[in-house]
Order: structure tokens, then sequence, then C-alpha cells
């Protein structure tokens, strides 16, 4: 079994022509992002929020591997400074999550050893990004998106190229020297017809941060949990995922799916309630 210190070769990264159509992975303009290639994923760190700014994987789902999930150790990568890095003081003691950009199994296919090097690569501290701990209907209806995107494919190779990172606004809530996300976006590429198409969705966890600083003593004062609002996932155009991050979308916001009914934002975004919400095409 891989462990995560092994998984720095850079074995493959992202590929932009995995799908066939060109899927190319976003830049920040005037930032200098740290591009990391790990296997079968990209991540690109922001240098001031310490955190990525988009990671971008290839899945290949008609040759996905099972790798059994045990240990979760994190590690900082070492081809960054750890100061460049969020890691475990961020994490410890509190209601946050080591929160996967690339999901575990994303990049977990090919070769057994493929499998299991990419898996381990994903636990990478760059490859995290803080989310509140509490699960629920919400925070399972992201983390499922592409198992449902890989089962209506729509030429039938069950292949995505997936985009995801925390929305880095100026404004997050400060915790222990880091600014955590208040959203998260994913923007999913797949084939239809020999063309590029795209969908985009935001993650708004806001109503599950509470101030951090004094959660703890709280809940040891009054014996629970605050009561916290739920996750909320939205269907939106790709061009508000490049409005809200700054990224470079184009070929997705020209491949996009999704033509919301209405020009206003709150009218635009779709709240999800399960998969049969989401519309592609």
């Amino acid at each position: 079994m891989a462990t995560p210190d092994e998984g720095t070769s850079g074995q493959g990264g992202y590929d932009p022509s995995f799908l066939g159509p060109e899927a190319p992975f976003p830049h920040l303009p005037g930032v200098d992002l740290a591009r990391l290639d790990y296997t079968h994923f990209s991540i690109a760190v922001h240098p001031e929020r310490r955190l990525a700014a988009v990671t971008g994987v290839v899945i290949d789902g008609a040759r996905m591997v099972d790798v059994e999930r045990s240990g979760d150790t994190w590690v900082l990568d070492p081809r960054l400074p750890a100061t460049a890095q969020t890691g475990e003081a961020v994490y410890a003691d509190n209601d946050l999550d080591r929160g996967h950009l690339v999901r575990r199994r994303d990049p977990a296919w090919g070769t057994q050893e493929e499998a299991e090097r990419a898996n381990a690569d994903t636990f990478h501290y760059t490859n995290a990004a803080p989310q509140a701990s509490r699960f629920n209907q919400g925070l399972e209806l992201w983390n499922g998106l592409e198992n449902y995107l890989l089962d209506n494919a729509v030429t039938g190779q069950r292949r995505l190229a997936v985009l995801t990172g925390p929305v880095l606004a100026p404004d997050d809530p400060p915790y222990r020297g880091t600014l955590i996300p208040r959203r998260f976006y994913k923007v999913a590429a797949f084939v239809d017809s020999e063309q590029l198409a795209a969908t985009a969705y935001v993650l708004d966890q806001t109503p599950q941060l509470p101030d951090l600083e004094t959660a703890a003593a709280t809940r040891a004062a009054a014996g629970e949990t605050p009561p916290l609002g739920p996750f909320r996932t939205f269907q939106v155009p790709v061009a508000d995922v490049a409005e809200l991050t700054g990224l470079e979308l184009g070929a997705y916001v020209a491949a996009d799916r999704y033509v919301p009914a209405s020009g206003v934002r709150e009218e635009r975004w779709r709240l999800l309630s399960g998969y049969a919400d989401v519309v592609l095409s």
C-alpha cells in the first residue's frame, strides 16, 4: 500500500487531452500559483491563502480500482515550504475536517499500483481545505456528484475531468491565521457528440461555520453543539464560478450545458435537493 510521502513523483498529473476535446487546467491571471502534479490530478496552491486555488482530476470510470481506506495519514508536500501550506494546526481540536478537494476515489484507476499511489496522493494537505465536520444531505449530495455525472456521461465513455476548489473570498472568516472558505466550486467536463460539455456547482457551508474561536467553549458549557443550518449545493452557470474565483474558465463557459431561466444570480443558482435536479442538457 502506497503512503502519501511516496506520492510526490508527479506521475501523470492532470491531462487536458484526456477527454479528447481540450479541457484545460485553469490559471489565475495575475497570481503565480504553485502547481503540483500527482497521480492523475494536479493542484495549484495560492501563495497568500496557502490553500489550493484549483485542483484538476481526470477520472476513467471504466478503470476504477477499489482501494481500501486505512490510516488517513495526512502529510505536507515536501515540494513546497511548510509555511506555504495549511497544515494540521488549523484542523486540531475543533469542528473542522480536512475536506478532500480531489476525492480519494476519483484518481484511483488504472493498474493496482497506480490506483494505490493516487489514493495516497490525495492525503497531502495541499489537497485539503477546512470544511465543517457536520455531514448532512447537502454535503452528501456534493460528495456524490462525480458518481452521478460518470453514470450519466452522454457518450458512455464514463470519463470526466473535474475542477474543484475553495472560493477564496477576501471576506472569508479568519481562524488561526487562515481564512476559512465559505464556498467551494466544482466544474465537471465530459464529452457529448465529440464536443466538450461542462456543468458547474457551488457548495455553500456558510451556515455551518460558527465562531470557531468560541465554538468549543460554547459546546462545553452547554453540553451540546450549537444548531447550524444545512450545507447547500447549487448548480450554477460556469461563468458564475469564473466570476467568483477569477479563474480563466473560457473553454468551460463556452461548453456549459446549464442555461438558467433568469439573469438574476439568486434565480440562476439552482438549489439541488437530489440528483434528479441536475440539468445536463
